[in-house]
């Protein structure tokens, strides 16, 4: 059963590590990471029995336990540490996170998720899934455990920086509108309605993801918080928790 959901976007500059001199940016960045590490210590402190971290790939799938993260081609040296983290068993190559799901991993030991007080499962979802595909994986995974917890890594749209820096771009705004709404009220059924092509043209890497956390939800009660949504860098970023209310369903 779904207990709580965390979203966070997962650009590298969250990492320190990766934002090389210190610039103009550097606050609203600072505020960025704080509204992420902050909404992912508030997710694991229920506390839950399986944390399912969810994010963009090439393909649907789930990651193995040991699967490794890194950030080098961003300029962070060595792997990304994280929960439940292990070497590949006689010298077998290991499987490599996504970068949605690497940041996520950051995120979780950079909030201090115990290893001992939950189970960790990684799973990518395919740019292209349908959110028929995403709602299906999402009821899946809350069936995973008594006690599900989801932290639904990606970004709002990002054609801004592929254009003029600061240009007005209507069609990103009523998306950001619609999804800073959603997060903030919750509306599941918002996030499960979007539309692929839409997002696609836009360059959102978030929507699959979110998708999966409104399958999860399915029709019960959550309260939400909004700790984050702007525009920095000239991509949306969000960040957000949702919370059960309503007991377990009968049905």
């Amino acid at each position: 059963m779904l207990i709580s959901a965390a979203f966070c976007p997962h650009p590298p500059l969250l990492v320190p590590e990766a934002t090389g001199l210190p610039g103009p940016g550097d606050a609203e960045l600072t505020r960025l990471r704080t509204a992420c590490v902050d909404a992912v210590a508030a997710l694991t402190a229920g506390p839950p029995d399986l944390v399912a971290v969810v994010g963009g790939a090439s393909r649907t799938a789930e990651y193995p336990p040991g699967a490794l993260a890194s950030l080098a081609e961003f300029g962070v040296p060595g792997p990304v540490s994280g929960p439940h983290a292990a070497p590949p068993a006689n010298g077998a190559d290991a499987a490599v996170l996504p970068l949605s799901l690497a940041i996520a991993k950051w995120l979780l030991t950079t909030a201090g998720q115990p290893a001992s007080q939950a189970q960790v499962a990684w799973w990518g979802i395919a740019a292209d899934a349908s959110p028929a595909q995403c709602l299906a994986l999402g009821e899946k995974i809350a069936a995973l455990a008594p006690r599900v917890a989801v932290l639904a890594m990606g970004d709002g749209p990002g054609c801004r920086a592929r254009g003029v820096p600061g240009a007005v771009d209507p069609a990103a705004d009523r998306y950001d509108d619609q999804v800073r709404a959603a997060l903030a009220e919750p509306a599941p059924a918002v996030l499960a309605a979007l539309d692929p092509k839409t997002s696609d043209d836009l360059f959102v890497s978030g929507r699959a993801a979110w998708q999966v956390v409104a399958g999860a939800v399915g029709h019960d009660d959550f309260t939400a918080a909004l700790g984050y949504a702007a525009v920095p860098f000239e991509v949306s970023y969000f960040v957000a928790n949702w919370r059960r209310t309503s007991p377990p369903r009968a049905d």
